[in-house]
Protein backbone atom coordinates (compact mmCIF):
# COMPACT_ATOMS: atom_id res chain seq x y z
CA UNK A 1 0.00 0.00 0.00
CA UNK A 2 1.34 3.50 -1.10
CA UNK A 3 1.79 6.60 1.87
CA UNK A 4 -0.21 9.08 1.24
CA UNK A 5 1.28 12.43 3.65
CA UNK A 6 -0.37 15.62 3.55
CA UNK A 7 0.49 18.92 4.85
CA UNK A 8 -1.47 21.55 6.42
CA UNK A 9 -0.25 24.46 8.40
CA UNK A 10 -0.51 24.74 12.21
CA UNK A 11 -3.96 27.05 13.29
CA UNK A 12 -6.83 26.95 15.22
CA UNK A 13 -8.41 24.57 12.44
CA UNK A 14 -5.88 22.18 11.79
CA UNK A 15 -6.95 19.71 14.52
CA UNK A 16 -10.33 19.19 12.75
CA UNK A 17 -8.91 19.29 9.02
CA UNK A 18 -5.98 16.89 9.97
CA UNK A 19 -8.83 14.63 11.33
CA UNK A 20 -10.64 15.03 8.31
CA UNK A 21 -7.53 14.14 6.05
CA UNK A 22 -6.89 10.95 7.85
CA UNK A 23 -10.94 10.15 7.24
CA UNK A 24 -9.95 10.71 3.63
CA UNK A 25 -7.31 8.52 3.69
CA UNK A 26 -4.59 10.16 4.51
CA UNK A 27 -1.40 7.99 6.48
CA UNK A 28 0.96 10.37 7.64
CA UNK A 29 0.22 14.46 8.35
CA UNK A 30 2.79 17.05 7.86
CA UNK A 31 2.34 19.92 10.27
CA UNK A 32 3.83 23.58 8.85
CA UNK A 33 5.26 25.60 11.79
CA UNK A 34 5.22 28.64 10.16
CA UNK A 35 8.60 30.96 9.48
CA UNK A 36 8.79 34.75 8.16
CA UNK A 37 10.74 33.54 5.40
CA UNK A 38 9.87 30.04 4.26
CA UNK A 39 12.80 29.42 0.78
CA UNK A 40 11.36 26.46 -0.12
CA UNK A 41 7.67 27.31 -0.31
CA UNK A 42 5.63 28.65 -3.11
CA UNK A 43 3.06 31.37 -2.99
CA UNK A 44 0.13 28.72 -0.78
CA UNK A 45 1.83 27.95 1.77
CA UNK A 46 3.76 30.95 2.14
CA UNK A 47 0.04 33.10 2.25
CA UNK A 48 -0.83 30.23 4.89
CA UNK A 49 2.30 30.70 6.91
CA UNK A 50 1.63 34.58 6.91
CA UNK A 51 -1.93 33.83 8.18
CA UNK A 52 -0.95 31.42 10.45
CA UNK A 53 1.50 34.04 11.95
CA UNK A 54 -0.91 36.97 11.83
CA UNK A 55 -2.78 34.68 14.06
CA UNK A 56 -0.32 34.61 16.81
CA UNK A 57 0.98 30.93 15.55
CA UNK A 58 4.38 30.88 17.35
CA UNK A 59 6.27 28.07 18.62
CA UNK A 60 4.57 27.69 21.61
CA UNK A 61 0.99 27.54 19.78
CA UNK A 62 2.30 24.90 17.31
CA UNK A 63 3.19 22.73 19.93
CA UNK A 64 -0.34 23.18 21.34
CA UNK A 65 -1.65 22.37 17.96
CA UNK A 66 0.51 19.49 17.26
CA UNK A 67 -0.60 17.78 20.69
CA UNK A 68 -4.33 18.88 20.01
CA UNK A 69 -3.72 16.98 16.13
CA UNK A 70 -2.46 14.00 18.22
CA UNK A 71 -5.23 14.21 20.41
CA UNK A 72 -7.43 13.09 17.43
CA UNK A 73 -5.97 11.28 14.84
CA UNK A 74 -3.55 7.93 14.97
CA UNK A 75 -1.13 8.32 12.33
CA UNK A 76 2.50 10.20 12.36
CA UNK A 77 2.51 13.82 12.98
CA UNK A 78 5.80 15.60 11.00
CA UNK A 79 6.27 19.10 11.65
CA UNK A 80 7.82 20.96 9.15
CA UNK A 81 9.97 24.14 9.29
CA UNK A 82 13.36 25.76 8.68
CA UNK A 83 16.76 25.66 10.72
CA UNK A 84 16.01 29.69 11.91
CA UNK A 85 13.17 28.54 14.08
CA UNK A 86 14.92 25.85 15.42
CA UNK A 87 18.09 27.83 16.23
CA UNK A 88 15.86 30.83 18.12
CA UNK A 89 14.26 28.03 20.13
CA UNK A 90 17.09 25.71 20.72
CA UNK A 91 17.60 22.40 18.81
CA UNK A 92 17.37 19.98 21.76
CA UNK A 93 14.67 21.81 22.89
CA UNK A 94 12.94 21.69 19.91
CA UNK A 95 13.48 18.22 19.65
CA UNK A 96 12.46 17.00 22.74
CA UNK A 97 9.16 19.43 22.95
CA UNK A 98 7.74 18.30 19.63
CA UNK A 99 8.57 14.61 20.46
CA UNK A 100 6.79 15.27 23.53
CA UNK A 101 3.78 16.57 22.06
CA UNK A 102 3.07 13.73 19.75
CA UNK A 103 5.48 14.03 16.46
CA UNK A 104 7.25 11.21 15.14
CA UNK A 105 10.33 12.93 13.38
CA UNK A 106 10.88 16.20 11.91
CA UNK A 107 11.27 17.98 8.76
CA UNK A 108 13.90 21.19 8.70
CA UNK A 109 13.60 22.33 4.98
CA UNK A 110 16.65 24.01 4.89
CA UNK A 111 18.97 22.18 7.31
CA UNK A 112 21.66 19.83 4.84
CA UNK A 113 22.56 16.41 5.90
CA UNK A 114 25.42 15.99 7.99
CA UNK A 115 24.71 19.67 9.61
CA UNK A 116 23.40 18.28 13.15
CA UNK A 117 23.31 14.84 12.99
CA UNK A 118 21.93 14.44 16.11
CA UNK A 119 19.09 15.62 15.20
CA UNK A 120 16.68 13.00 13.76
CA UNK A 121 14.75 14.18 10.97
CA UNK A 122 14.04 13.37 7.74
CA UNK A 123 15.72 13.94 4.84
CA UNK A 124 15.30 15.56 1.52
CA UNK A 125 16.72 15.30 -1.87
CA UNK A 126 16.43 16.77 -5.39
CA UNK A 127 17.34 16.00 -8.95
CA UNK A 128 19.90 18.62 -8.35
CA UNK A 129 21.52 16.41 -5.59
CA UNK A 130 24.89 15.12 -5.89
CA UNK A 131 25.64 11.21 -5.54
CA UNK A 132 27.78 12.67 -2.38
CA UNK A 133 24.60 14.75 -0.87
CA UNK A 134 22.45 11.59 -1.71
CA UNK A 135 24.29 8.68 -0.04
CA UNK A 136 24.89 11.44 3.16
CA UNK A 137 21.05 11.94 3.06
CA UNK A 138 20.18 8.46 3.02
CA UNK A 139 22.64 8.02 5.99
CA UNK A 140 20.95 10.07 8.40
CA UNK A 141 17.41 10.38 7.32
CA UNK A 142 14.62 8.93 9.66
CA UNK A 143 12.58 6.40 8.64
CA UNK A 144 11.86 7.55 5.02
CA UNK A 145 13.53 9.74 2.35
CA UNK A 146 11.55 13.06 1.01
CA UNK A 147 12.34 13.06 -2.78
CA UNK A 148 11.90 16.67 -3.72
CA UNK A 149 10.70 15.94 -7.48
CA UNK A 150 11.55 19.15 -9.06
CA UNK A 151 13.68 21.67 -8.47
CA UNK A 152 11.96 25.19 -7.20
CA UNK A 153 9.53 26.03 -4.81
CA UNK A 154 6.33 23.61 -3.55
CA UNK A 155 2.72 24.39 -5.84
CA UNK A 156 1.11 22.74 -7.88
CA UNK A 157 2.16 22.50 -11.65
CA UNK A 158 0.07 21.45 -14.60
CA UNK A 159 2.20 18.10 -15.14
CA UNK A 160 4.33 15.44 -12.79
CA UNK A 161 7.73 16.66 -12.90
CA UNK A 162 10.20 14.10 -15.48
CA UNK A 163 12.70 14.46 -13.14
CA UNK A 164 11.33 12.03 -10.70
CA UNK A 165 12.23 8.61 -12.51
CA UNK A 166 15.55 9.47 -12.81
CA UNK A 167 15.74 10.18 -9.15
CA UNK A 168 14.14 7.21 -7.69
CA UNK A 169 16.50 5.33 -10.03
CA UNK A 170 19.14 6.98 -8.07
CA UNK A 171 17.70 6.46 -4.65
CA UNK A 172 16.43 3.25 -5.03
CA UNK A 173 20.46 1.82 -5.95
CA UNK A 174 21.84 2.66 -2.61
CA UNK A 175 18.57 2.63 -0.46
CA UNK A 176 15.52 0.19 0.61
CA UNK A 177 13.70 2.66 2.78
CA UNK A 178 10.69 4.24 1.98
CA UNK A 179 10.77 7.38 -0.65
CA UNK A 180 8.24 9.70 -0.61
CA UNK A 181 7.84 12.11 -3.32
CA UNK A 182 6.72 15.77 -3.17
CA UNK A 183 6.22 19.27 -4.44
CA UNK A 184 4.33 19.61 -7.33
CA UNK A 185 1.70 17.05 -6.57
CA UNK A 186 -2.01 18.41 -6.97
CA UNK A 187 -4.53 15.99 -8.82
CA UNK A 188 -5.19 12.88 -8.74
CA UNK A 189 -3.64 11.81 -11.76
CA UNK A 190 -0.01 13.60 -10.81
CA UNK A 191 -0.92 11.37 -7.42
CA UNK A 192 -1.71 7.82 -9.40
CA UNK A 193 1.95 8.46 -11.79
CA UNK A 194 4.46 9.26 -8.72
CA UNK A 195 3.16 6.61 -7.08
CA UNK A 196 3.61 4.08 -9.68
CA UNK A 197 7.48 5.26 -9.11
CA UNK A 198 7.57 6.11 -4.93
CA UNK A 199 6.54 4.23 -2.49
CA UNK A 200 4.37 7.40 -1.55
CA UNK A 201 3.80 10.60 -1.68
CA UNK A 202 3.49 14.36 -0.25
CA UNK A 203 0.40 16.76 -0.98
CA UNK A 204 1.01 20.13 0.45
CA UNK A 205 0.07 23.67 -1.18
CA UNK A 206 -3.26 21.69 -2.55
CA UNK A 207 -4.39 20.43 0.18
CA UNK A 208 -3.68 23.69 1.95
CA UNK A 209 -6.15 25.41 -0.51
CA UNK A 210 -8.71 23.03 -0.28
CA UNK A 211 -8.72 23.38 3.10
CA UNK A 212 -9.64 26.62 2.99
CA UNK A 213 -13.25 25.31 1.78
CA UNK A 214 -13.25 23.22 5.21
CA UNK A 215 -12.88 20.00 6.70
CA UNK A 216 -15.34 18.42 3.75
CA UNK A 217 -13.69 19.69 1.31
CA UNK A 218 -10.47 18.14 2.29
CA UNK A 219 -11.68 14.93 3.49
CA UNK A 220 -13.03 14.38 -0.61
CA UNK A 221 -9.89 15.79 -1.87
CA UNK A 222 -8.19 13.56 0.17
CA UNK A 223 -9.94 10.89 -0.53
CA UNK A 224 -9.89 11.55 -4.75
CA UNK A 225 -6.21 11.21 -3.73
CA UNK A 226 -6.34 7.95 -1.73
CA UNK A 227 -8.32 6.10 -4.54
CA UNK A 228 -5.53 6.97 -7.61
CA UNK A 229 -2.31 5.89 -5.57
CA UNK A 230 -4.26 2.62 -4.66
CA UNK A 231 -4.82 2.08 -8.33
CA UNK A 232 -1.15 2.79 -8.91
CA UNK A 233 0.72 0.22 -10.46
CA UNK A 234 4.73 -0.08 -9.62
CA UNK A 235 6.83 1.09 -12.42
CA UNK A 236 9.69 -1.02 -13.18
CA UNK A 237 12.96 1.46 -12.75
CA UNK A 238 16.10 -0.27 -14.64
Amino acid sequence: MKTLAVYLMCGAETPELAEAAVEGGADLIELGFPFSDPLADGPVIRRAAERALAAGMRTAACLECLAAVRGRVDVPLVPMTYASLLEAYGYERFAADTQAAGAASLIVADLPAGERPALRRVQLVAPTSTDERLGLAVEHTDGWLYLVTLTGTTGARDRLSPEIAGLVSRARAITDLPLYAGFGISTPEQAREAATLADGIVVGSRAVEVAEAGPRALRDYVSSLRAAIDAAIPAIIG
